[in-house]
């Protein structure tokens, strides 16, 4: 028996005459751990989805030698049916369902074309355990956070018997903890035997738990390292192909008056209606600033954001919002976009962008006053204005008319950072503006964001990471539980101070 699972040998996919992958060789060796990283863009996911039957055989070039056989798969079910499981950035749950029908969906446990409940809500239980989930398996999925979720994911790989596990930004979506807590659950499944691959941007994580690690840039593969004695510096070196020494580009801010506060802020939650999420909460925000809101998961920093943004989050959303000096009310997201207020979103496949419109039509569609005549577009301005934030934001992709469905996710963020530059909003509220996003992309991002302070605009970053917030941010509010605990100035701010911060529930007025 090979001592590889898997051989992919000149694996070669083309989008519209364009190489997605180019000859690309990837050998993984059974029961280990082995990464796959690159820029956005650079094939990862595309190479993952020719293995799994997603790019179904006959629409790519090379071979797939799994378990010593040449494979031919033409879609999931093919894949799975060997053991081949891939998690995708974005979980394929249903959140309407049980945690029970999700982790059987497609896979339902019936005899003569009847489900079997009972068996059902048994096996899932076991599955449950083996992820090391403690949760009713009847409960709602949309009942249960994000990191829980993800190992309901697992849970469902496991249930068609997985050999290799494949993991596309596990813990993209995951605060510190959570992150930790799956990556020794990948560690746990490795001593039982399973091989996993893990597509991740955190390259911390992946040298804490790779035994081998292969980086692939522009659709090719440059090499593969064993994860010993390594450096994140030569890995980034292999993913961009330059050394990237700072992972913050410099800023001398020049921080002016206060341009926008929130007072006395409070909301409860829209289904929950007797459930207080965001707690009297006051903050503001200046001119040229960049204020961070640090907080573990569940601590209310996007439902903070989406309540200010039009009330596009919450019941019973009360407080007051000044801006230059004025009192606003904001009743829904138009609102907030005719007072230049931006919000973007921390999910951007189903609140950020219109996966089946172009790029064109995503960055324009917050904006579409600027580029119209009479109430008709002016198709000519808004290409040429699109094109601009194209360029400025380096958009890979074929043309502005290319469909943001067949980006990438950094090159999709990219685009949901280019709708609201193009409306010149001045309060800006930016919620894990790099999610998903590699290391070369971020910097991008980061000097963009930049640019926008320096305009003397304000902005505000929503973080899980707390080294974004630490080089970014000018000062900090830190969060938990519904309320502000702490403010931070940055030359004060400490990795260990923020967490304690963050763990705390002390009610705290404005600075």
């Amino acid at each position: 028996m090979s001592d590889y699972i898997l051989e992919m040998k000149e694996i070669t996919k083309e989008f519209s005459g364009v190489k997605a992958l180019d000859g690309v060789n990837f050998k993984v060796k059974r029961g280990e751990i082995h990464a796959l990283v690159g820029e956005n863009g650079a094939g990862k996911s595309t190479l993952m989805n020719v293995l799994s039957g997603v790019y179904p055989h006959g629409e790519y070039t090379g071979d797939i030698v799994y378990e010593g056989e040449v494979s031919e798969f033409r879609n999931l079910n093919d894949s799975e049916e060997k053991g081949i499981v891939i998690i995708h950035q974005e979980l394929a749950l249903i959140q309407f369902l049980s945690v029970t029908e999700n982790i059987f969906l497609g896979n339902e446990q019936a005899t003569k074309g009847i489900i079997d409940w009972d068996l059902s809500h048994k096996r899932a239980s076991e599955l449950l355990d083996t992820v090391g989930l403690n949760i009713d398996p009847n409960i709602q999925l949309s009942q249960i956070s994000v990191a829980q979720q993800q190992l309901v994911e697992i849970a469902k790989a496991f249930s068609k018997k997985v050999k290799l596990l494949i993991l596309d930004e596990p813990t993209a979506a995951l605060n510190d903890n959570d992150s930790e807590n799956l990556l020794k659950l990948i560690q746990e499944f490795k001593k039982q035997g399973i091989t996993s691959i893990i597509i991740s941007h955190k390259l911390n994580e992946v040298m804490e738990v790779a035994d081998n690690i292969t980086i692939i840039r522009d659709g090719q593969t440059i090499d593969t390292l064993k994860n010993e004695n390594l450096s994140e510096e030569t890995i980034i070196k292999g993913m961009v192909g330059r050394e990237l020494t700072n992972r913050f580009p410099d800023r001398k801010p020049d921080i002016k008056e206060t341009v926008f506060e929130v007072k006395n802020w409070s909301a409860y939650h829209p289904t929950f209606k007797d459930q207080k999420i965001i707690d009297n909460i006051s903050f503001h925000m200046k001119r040229g600033e960049i204020i961070g809101i640090a907080g573990l998961m569940g601590a209310g920093r996007t439902e903070l954001a989406m309540s200010i943004f039009g009330k596009s989050y919450g019941y019973n959303v009360k407080g007051e919002l000044i801006k230059e000096g004025k009192k606003i009310e904001l009743n829904s997201p138009k609102d907030a976009i005719s007072n230049n207020i931006a919000y973007l979103s921390e999910d951007r496949k189903n609140s950020g962008l219109n996966l089946i419109q172009s790029i064109r039509e995503n960055i324009s569609i917050a904006s579409l006053d600027k580029i119209s005549e009479r109430g008709v577009i002016n198709t000519g301005k808004e290409a040429q204005v699109v094109e601009k934030y194209k360029e400025i934001l380096n958009i890979k992709a074929t043309g502005i008319s290319q469909m943001v469905s067949s980006l990438s996710g950094g090159n999709q963020q990219k685009v949901a950072i280019g709708k609201w530059l193009l409306s010149d909003a001045d309060i800006l509220f930016l919620d894990e503006p790099t999610r998903g996003v590699d290391v070369g992309a971020k910097y991008e991002i980061y000097s963009v964001i930049n640019d926008i302070a320096d305009q003397g605009k304000a902005v505000c970053i929503i973080s899980s990471e707390l080294p974004e917030i630490l080089g970014m941010c000018d000062r900090i509010y830190t969060m938990s539980e519904g309320k502000f605990t702490g403010e931070v100035l940055r030359e004060d701010a400490t990795q260990e101070g923020l967490m304690e911060l963050m763990t705390r529930n002390i009610k705290m007025g404005a600075s």
